[in-house]
């Protein structure tokens, strides 16, 4: 059974706390969480332990955040969710950033899409907050 523990959400630029709040999930870097009306992506995780009768009990996360939107893009590769269609060569493979050439747009219809030709990955239309 797992128990929701306090997460802290802090912007990391400018560096402010966006509150705290109950999650019954835990969200990994390159996840999405929604606060309030705002969807920010995940950039780091830490853990807050307190001494309790001489052992270390874990006691809040610490979410560092950035705004963002949510992709509309991504690809399955090697059992994890990254932004864009991982089978072009310029796909960065990573959760966060898409490409080098082309970082903000989509991959369908990009101009500098070439095709890698060993990669096995399988390509999804986004899926909920806490797929990911």
């Amino acid at each position: 059974m797992e128990q929701n523990l306090p997460t802290e959400i802090i912007l990391t630029h400018p560096r402010q706390c966006l509150g705290n709040v109950q999650l019954d999930w835990t969200p990994q870097p390159g996840n999405y969480v929604d606060v309030g009306d705002r969807t920010y992506a995940v950039l780091e995780r830490r853990h807050r332990y307190h001494l309790k009768a001489g052992r270390y009990k874990l006691h809040k996360i610490a979410l560092f955040v950035q705004l963002a939107q949510r992709p509309t893009e991504s690809s399955l590769v090697d059992g994890r969710w990254v932004v864009g269609d991982a089978s072009c060569r310029f796909n960065a493979r990573s959760e966060i950033f898409r490409c080098a050439v082309n970082p903000k747009g989509l991959c369908n219809g990009c101009r500098f899409y070439e095709k890698e030709e060993f990669a096995t990955t399988a390509t999804f239309p986004p899926l909920s907050n806490d797929s990911r």
